[in-house]
């Protein structure tokens, strides 16, 4: 009687443990159109390096899918070695969470071509990235006039297009902050100002950071956050 007590209890431990994996599992899937032959590796940054997390070998069909256990918010990425010797344009990276995310894509277009559905928190990180690219993009135009004025030896074009540089500056770390502040109760925002405006004004950092939930303020990037105020002090 005591061994079917044992073996019982054994077998419920067992499955609680199976059960908390699976709240926390995420699954990657999906297609990347054309590709026939590569390997698309699941990766994540525990720490401070990148590292694998999972991988499968495409052999002549785009479908795949990937998991890992996510215990918290995070950047991941989705690498594509598709043996073209060719490191660029290979990387897709999304905010992942437990729960099912699907990423299509082509081969040949693989990072420029991707769409990710996933989660709340993924179509909040893909609204951020949209308008980041806007805001790069602005930059890098007005970078490449500045140096076509200073060629030329126009300070008076120079003079205006850097003033023009600050202001999309500016406007960049204001929409930060104000996509932090809005989206408090997320991971995404100490995420954001960490990786986005970790040199911006500390009072400003610190304001954003006093409004962050227990459980966000403790999150890894709560954690990142903190350490640069702490390095500024």
């Amino acid at each position: 009687m005591k061994s079917f007590v044992y073996i019982l209890a054994f077998l419920l431990i067992l499955i609680s443990c199976n059960t908390e994996d699976e709240s926390l599992k995420m699954v990657v899937g999906g297609n990347i159109k054309g590709l026939k032959k590569g390997t698309l590796f699941l990766q994540g940054i525990p720490d401070s390096t990148l590292v694998n997390l999972d991988s499968v070998e495409i052999r002549g069909d785009g479908n795949f899918e990937l998991t890992t256990e996510v215990p918290e918010p995070d950047v991941f990425y989705l690498y594509l070695d598709n043996a073209d010797n060719n490191s660029l344009n290979d990387r897709i990276a999304f905010f992942g969470e437990a729960g099912t995310y699907k990423i299509t894509s082509r081969w040949d277009a693989f990072e420029s071509n991707a769409t990710v559905d996933g989660t709340e928190i993924q179509k909040k990180y893909e609204e951020f990235k949209e308008n980041m690219s806007r805001f790069n993009l602005r930059q890098l135009e007005l970078s490449r006039a500045l140096r076509t004025s200073q060629i030329a030896r126009d300070s008076t074009a120079a003079d205006s297009i850097e003033l023009a540089l600050d202001q999309s500056l500016k406007r960049k770390y204001l929409y930060t902050l104000n996509f932090a502040h809005t989206h408090k109760s997320s991971e995404l925002a100490p995420y954001v100002a960490w990786a986005e405006i970790a040199d911006a004004n500390p009072k400003l950092l610190d304001s954003l950071y006093r409004t962050l939930p227990a459980d966000v303020a403790d999150s890894k990037y709560g954690k990142k956050l903190k350490e640069v105020l702490e390095g500024q002090q």
